[in-house]
């Protein structure tokens, strides 16, 4: 038990959690208002830089997501050892600056650079966030508060497209020649939103530390060389550094050897297939690090792989919302341009209509997702799954709708509500992973739901949806016609994530009833103590 003033100092919950809560999810809204912006001036992009709607799902989704993905891995395992507050401080920070950054890009290189520097960045937060909220508030209210923190999901990725579309008009109307520094309008955006995150910084290193587990009285051992730690788990995603840790384990190695051989086939097939280089050396090397550094955790850290990769409940339910997220990630980035391309209207009405419409459906989405989701897991072990059913029933007809209406009105109005079944399952993953293992694995957990999310979702949706919209298009169908046709095709993955679910639903009970004995049998060490939240 922890001793007699222990209660005091480490209790959590009350109103400096919702304080945190609040600034967390400010801190999410500046990652999507820097990551989502991309897709409202995806046209002045397209036409300053000379590149193809394949090209630009590479640059907002697979450039940026493959190293959001793998640096969220070691970050997350820092996460976990060291002080969460400040790394989401130096994360903001520094893709704060890449994101203004973007702005001095003058090429598609140097702007798919500024992309890797964002996405290194911004893997920082979420594993961070995920895991800090999980000692401020009760298990019972997980989904809930996630779900809360989530919305920023979607309110910075409406400011983001109401931003963008607004400052491309007000560039072009203030500076119709000879703007300053030479600077396109596109430019000046990501300069306008890049530099307010470096400040936001500075705001998130006040935060006070909650005690990891305290919640649950699950308490871990401190760390004794968190950034030894931190050294070793960035090797662990470089080739060939990656191999060090599966040197004597010879099993593991031939493993990772055919492993590597497979993806580098499966990559040049596909180079083959669509004449996209850089997309799938950059996925094939995203994948390929994914499977070594699974390999490591378990060559490592065999408890944290036992909890999570023994688990079927875990890895059924870690695949059900990213396949999801497929055409969620689709559909976000490309019906903007869609709608400029069928209705003749300037990027800030667009960015107006369909950035508020994303933000609001999108807020109530996923915050009334996340109470009904706790309230739902009060009644049935798998009631948080539910939300993954109805994200995906609610979806399907509205998208359908919004890609066929017949007015710019209908249409911002079917976005509006076409988000809020879209939404609503986005707290359930992340606090599903939280009840699936122990509080030191929280940050791990969650960063490998990010990273299966932004491969299967954001590396792939994107792009997946552009490749398409080019290929009608040389089929002789007008640029609209092509693209819409691309997200409809795209919508055939909410097959598998169906699948995913029901199976995903059949172990989740077993799973999280065994938790404490699972641990146990795989040599975890802890100390149960009471469990300490204010009222």
């Amino acid at each position: 038990m922890a001793n007699p003033g222990a209660k005091e100092r480490n209790s959590t919950g009350g109103l400096y959690s919702h304080y945190v809560l609040i600034v967390l999810m400010i801190v999410y809204i500046f990652n999507f208002i820097d990551r989502n912006i991309l897709s409202i001036l995806a046209e002045d992009i397209k036409a300053d830089l000379g590149i193809t709607d394949a090209q630009m799902g590479f640059l907002y989704g697979t450039v940026f997501a493959v190293f959001y993905a793998v640096f969220g891995i070691p970050l997350a395992r820092f996460a976990d050892v060291w002080t969460r507050r400040s790394l989401i401080s130096i994360g903001l920070g520094f893709w704060s600056l890449m994101t203004a950054a973007s702005g001095l890009a003058r090429s598609f290189t140097m702007l798919a650079a500024c992309r890797i520097g964002v996405g290194i960045g911004e893997a920082s937060a979420s594993p961070s966030a995920y895991s800090m909220l999980a000692d401020y508030y009760p298990p019972h209210m997980r989904a809930t508060v996630i779900a809360i923190y989530a919305a920023g999901v979607y309110i910075g990725a409406g400011i983001g497209i109401f931003l963008g579309g607004y400052i491309l008009d007000w560039w072009a109307t203030t500076y119709p020649v000879d703007p300053p520094f030479g600077l396109k309008g596109w430019q000046a955006a990501f300069m306008a939103v890049g530099i307010p995150g470096i400040l936001m910084a500075l705001w998130v290193r006040t935060l006070k530390e909650p005690v990891r587990g305290i919640t649950e009285g699950i308490v871990a051992e401190k760390h004794p060389a968190p950034f030894k730690l931190l050294g070793e788990e960035l090797l662990s995603v470089i080739p060939p550094f990656n191999i060090k840790p599966l040197l004597g384990h010879p099993r593991e190695l031939r493993f990772n050897f055919v492993a590597a051989a497979g993806i580098a086939l499966t990559a040049y097939l596909l180079i083959l297939l669509t004449g996209s280089i850089a997309q799938w050396i950059a996925t094939g090397i995203g994948a390929y690090v994914t499977v070594s550094w699974i390999q490591s955790l378990k060559v490592k850290d065999p408890a944290t792989y036992g909890m999570m990769f023994k688990s079927k409940a875990f890895i059924y339910t870690m695949l059900a919302f990213p396949t999801t997220s497929f055409v969620g990630y689709g559909a976000g980035f490309w019906v903007p341009p869609y709608l400029l391309r069928v209705y003749e209207v300037s990027p800030a009405e667009i960015g107006l209509y369909i950035g508020l419409g994303s933000a609001t459906g999108g807020f109530l989405g996923i915050t009334l997702g996340g109470i009904l989701a706790d309230y739902l897991k009060s009644k049935v072990a798998w009631g948080r799954l539910v939300l993954g059913y109805v994200s995906i029933i609610g979806t399907i007809p509205l998208l359908f709708a919004l890609l066929y209406s017949q007015s710019l009105v209908a249409a911002f109005l079917l976005n509006f509500f076409v988000t809020i079944p879209a939404a609503c399952g986005g707290g359930v993953p992340p606090s599903t992973a939280s009840d699936l293992v122990m509080p030191r694995m929280r940050a791990v957990a969650g960063a490998f739901y990010i990273l299966l999310n932004t491969f299967i979702g954001l590396a792939l949706g994107p792009y997946v949806m552009g490749e398409l919209s080019d290929f009608f298009l040389s089929t002789g169908l007008s640029d609209s016609e092509a693209l819409r046709m691309a997200i409809l095709v795209s919508m055939l993955t909410f097959i598998p994530a169906l699948i995913f679910l029901f199976l995903a639903q059949r172990h989740l009970a077993q799973d999280e009833s065994s938790r404490i004995e699972r641990a146990k049998a795989l040599g975890e060490k802890f100390d149960l103590q009471e469990a300490q939240t204010a009222d």
